[in-house]
């Protein structure tokens, strides 16, 4: 195996490391459909794992994806590959421009929220903040589509 096809073989496994678990994270809650604040609390401690996966991933993603630009050059004349890097860049950007500041209020409710019952407020935050995933989801979705089509 060449040095280049190690860095492949390395970006595809933390593409499916880092955006398999990235692409799910939101369904953990929605679909588990948690009857009480500790079910709820159990659904985000899963969450907060993936997200440590798709955090390690995604670092090896844009290292892996940047070097093999780098031994192939050309790649930064590809339209695919700029757009893939410019909306990688822009769902990173995501997580304290977007998501951080949105998953505040829900962590500082799970936390601080005595009794069993899932008050209102967190139905309002969490909806705020799963918009903004899909959102982040769906260029996710866009940039492997690139990867595999490279259409321009």
């Amino acid at each position: 195996m060449t040095f280049y096809g190690f860095l492949v073989f390395i970006h595809v496994f933390s593409a499916i490391i880092g955006m398999g678990p990235g692409l799910i994270m939101t369904f953990v809650v929605t679909q588990s459909k948690p009857s009480n604040m500790t079910e709820l609390r159990h659904a985000f401690k899963i969450r907060n794992s993936l997200h440590i996966l798709t955090m390690v991933g995604g670092t090896l993603l844009l290292i892996t994806g940047i070097w093999m630009g780098y031994l192939n050059p050309y790649w930064f004349t590809q339209g695919w590959y700029i757009t893939s890097l410019i909306l990688f860049l822009i769902a990173l950007a995501f997580g304290p421009f977007l998501l951080k500041p949105k998953s505040v209020p829900i962590k500082k409710l799970l936390k601080e929220y005595e009794g069993e019952e899932i008050p209102k407020e967190y139905y309002q935050l969490s909806k705020r903040l799963f918009n903004v995933e899909h959102v982040e989801n769906l260029i996710f979705v866009v940039i492997i589509a690139l990867m595999i089509l490279k259409p321009f």
